[in-house]
């Protein structure tokens, strides 16, 4: 009979896996601690909710800002180095936060610039990353592999951190800060344990340095690769119109949940619990489905899906059948974010890796602003169901025009 570690990573997959996999799982439980304890630390400064506002904002920005640049630096340079190098940095920032929360010197405009520079640092992180996992495995192991650290996030970032992060706060606003120090710097630990990254910088066959050219030269090779890969182009499309209608609601989810269902702060809380429930048994039954399932319906399944949860939120006015979609939500987004991204690292040369991935977490947090942006208005004008409905119709459109096109992406291979 197996041993639990060999079903979590199986001996196949090497060493180096199980270090990744324990560096990523140990990140998370710091970052999930951080997703309660930032928004409790910044409404403990001000009541402004624009400065509440811009904290959250604070979360996605420094992708937009910086994620095409962080793919070409993980494109150039030893890609575990890089992880190791910014999750240091994220260690550093939330190091000087303690100090200026122990002091008592601690304001608004601190906190914010500290999440500003925490955000940027993960940028690298989770860009660099995600190319490491490809290098480690082979691409037949790429969707369990993918499965393995989707739960790690789902269980740590989403429902074991956030609580203990709101405990930590209750306890002393610096305590929550200093567990996740802990974490950072364990998670450098862990992945230190990793053999070399086998790519070598670009142009060099044995690893010496070489010069490069301007960043912005790599990020437009990214880009014409990209634009010239149909499979690829299309699969960050699907991506990035599919978060514009899924951010659209969800900007204004928690007034949906406390006024229109009148289910309270901790019916809200109960949803994403709900969504981390799901996704947690998808974790258990992906290898099952990939096994018994092809991609390419798995793709067109989970994203009529999508569709059909719009439509259910916008009719539904009972809490608990909100909590039941909610539930599917989460198995079945979590289907499609391990596939997904399974599909575009096989696809994608090594030397790119990096670059194809920045483009395609743009092209997330762009397609959430827009979808943020216009569910706001939406709501304000036609009221708190006006989103789901625009959700569902955007999303239909969406799936009709990309049905066809999922098995060219899933028969796709590596130029």
């Amino acid at each position: 009979m197996p041993t639990l570690g060999e079903l979590v990573a199986p001996r196949r997959m090497g060493r180096d896996f199980r270090w990744l996999l324990a560096s990523s799982w140990t990140s998370n439980v710091g970052d999930g601690v951080a997703l309660a304890a930032a928004p409790l630390l910044i409404a403990s400064m001000t009541s402004s909710p624009i400065l509440v506002a811009a904290g959250a904002i604070l979360q996605f920005l420094p992708w937009l800002l910086f994620g095409l640049h962080a793919g070409a630096i993980a494109d150039r340079f030893d890609r575990r180095r890089l992880v190791m190098l910014a999750n240091a940095a994220r260690a550093v920032v939330l190091a000087a936060l303690c100090v200026f929360l122990v002091t008592g010197t601690a304001n608004i405009w601190i906190v914010l610039a500290v999440a500003f520079l925490y955000g940027t640092a993960e940028v690298f992180v989770d860009t660099a990353g995600s190319t490491l996992l490809p290098m480690l495995v082979q691409p037949a192991d790429l969707g369990i592999g993918n499965a393995r650290l989707q739960a790690g996030y789902l269980v740590a970032n989403q429902f074991a951190g956030p609580p203990l992060g709101a405990f930590l706060f209750a306890a002393g606003s610096a305590w929550p800060f200093l567990v996740e120090i802990v974490c950072v710097l364990a998670a450098v630990v862990l992945i230190s344990r990793m053999a070399r990254t086998p790519v070598p910088p670009r142009g060099s066959a044995d690893g010496d340095a070489i010069a490069h050219p301007p960043v912005h030269t790599d990020i437009a090779e990214g880009l014409r690769w990209l634009w010239r890969n149909p499979p690829v182009r299309m699969l960050v499309l699907i991506i990035l119109l599919f978060n514009v209608t899924w951010a659209a609601p969800w900007g204004v989810l928690v007034l949906y949940a406390t006024e229109h269902l009148q289910m309270g702060a901790v019916g809200y809380g109960a949803l994403t619990t709900a969504s981390a429930l799901g996704g947690i048994l998808a974790t258990v039954s992906f290898g099952w489905l990939e096994r018994h399932v092809s991609f390419a319906s798995l793709m067109r399944i989970v994203l009529t899906l999508e569709v059909l949860m719009h439509l259910a939120f916008a009719l539904t006015t009972v809490g608990w059948v909100a909590l039941v979609i909610m539930f599917f939500f989460g198995a079945y987004a979590f289907v499609w974010g391990t596939i997904s991204t399974t599909v575009r690292q096989r696809l994608v040369p090594a030397e790119l890796q990096g670059r194809v991935a920045s483009v395609n977490m743009v092209g997330v947090f762009g397609g959430m602003v827009i979808g943020q942006a216009l569910g706001g208005v939406i709501a304000e004008i036609w009221g708190l169901t006006a989103p789901w409905w625009f959700a569902f119709a955007g999303a239909a459109l969406t799936l009709l025009f990309v049905w066809k096109p999922i098995s060219a992406i899933v028969q796709a291979k590596l130029p």
